[in-house]
């Protein structure tokens, strides 16, 4: 027989089995400090799921003192916005493109001009470099913001309605790049028409003809579906690109030094986690696109290579001579 004692206590026991369900154990409760984490970047790719992983590990090594809370697609603001959100301690982490961050420095936006890296390996020799510690602490005397690595971004390609093969096929082309003159190198060297829109509008901007084509890296055109509207996917690789990972002044200074090294090493971590999954999607990709009835052009690279790299110390360069020589020699 039921008595009115064990009902209650089994009613207990599913109500808290059912808040446990939902909540999780009471061990993980909610962290002394969250830091805000802001992206452009779609909830379903690599940068957002490492950005999460990164809270998560943040509060397991700090005792619950810090975790992440990370806002994704563009939620608290387009990427310049972002940007300005560090100083004002708005946001406290932020993925960002190198030519954004050239806007308080200017050499740190050398990694995103076009052909600057001869592949990965070079790339991966930069980010590694002593040289990108002379630019983190550049960009941090101007900024006062703490540029703490780089994640793969993969290489950019050129989506388009027709097969573009060589620069005589980007002649009067209007291309969609973010909003930073290194972006509009390469367009310009093949005679193209770079055409500045927000990340976030640039699949209606191509579904409705506002501009012919638009250049970003094969995970990318996946995540946000441009290949949906655009044909031809043409494997220029013009750009070895990748994600600068700051922290913003304000939050460096909240932070002791014992918890602000665990943060950096977090980051690390994620970068190279990230760097991991972008390589393997990017490996994968020509055939799926292929798979979705789009045609993917492998080009000779070697001619808009031509025409771009005479503009790498021309008047859009932010860097010195010696620089650009420090790179190339890696």
């Amino acid at each position: 027989m039921t008595t009115k004692f064990s009902r209650r206590a089994a009613l207990a026991t599913s109500v808290v089995a059912a808040t446990l369900m939902a909540f999780g154990a009471p061990t993980f409760a909610k962290a002394e400090k969250s830091l805000k984490w802001a992206h452009v970047y779609e909830t379903t790719e690599p940068y957002h799921n490492w950005a999460v992983w990164a809270g998560e590990e943040l509060a397991k090594r700090t005792d619950n003192r810090y975790d992440i809370e990370v806002f994704p697609a563009s939620s608290l603001g387009k990427e310049t916005d972002i940007n300005e959100g560090l100083g004002l301690g708005t946001v406290d982490i932020i993925y960002t493109g190198q030519s954004f961050a050239g806007r308080s420095y200017g050499p740190m936006a050398i990694g995103g001009a076009p052909y600057m890296f001869r592949d990965y390996d070079h790339w991966a020799a930069y980010r590694d470099s002593e040289l990108f510690q002379d630019m983190a602490a550049g960009y941090l005397d101007a900024s006062g913001n703490h540029a703490i690595t780089l994640t793969y971004y993969g290489q950019r390609h050129v989506t388009s309605n027709k097969p573009i093969l060589g620069p005589d096929d980007m002649k009067g082309l209007k291309i969609r790049v973010p909003n930073a003159p290194l972006y509009m190198m390469f367009p310009k060297g093949a005679g193209a028409n770079p055409t500045p829109i927000a990340f976030s509008e640039v699949y209606l901007a191509l579904q409705q003809g506002t501009v012919d084509a638009q250049e970003n890296p094969l995970t990318t055109i996946q995540a946000k579906k441009f290949y949906e509207v655009q044909s031809n996917i043409n494997l220029t690789g013009h750009i070895t690109d990748s994600l600068l990972t700051i922290v913003g002044g304000p939050a460096r200074d909240q932070m002791d030094d014992a918890d602000y090294q665990i943060l950096i090493e977090v980051l690390k971590e994620a970068a190279a986690g990230c760097t991991a999954d972008i390589q393997q999607n990017e490996a994968s990709l020509a055939d799926w696109f292929t798979e979705q009835g789009n045609t993917v052009n492998v080009v000779d690279r070697a001619p808009f290579r031509e025409v771009t790299m005479p503009l790498h110390n021309g008047p859009d360069a932010t860097w010195s001579q010696d620089q650009y020589d420090a790179l190339q020699a890696l």
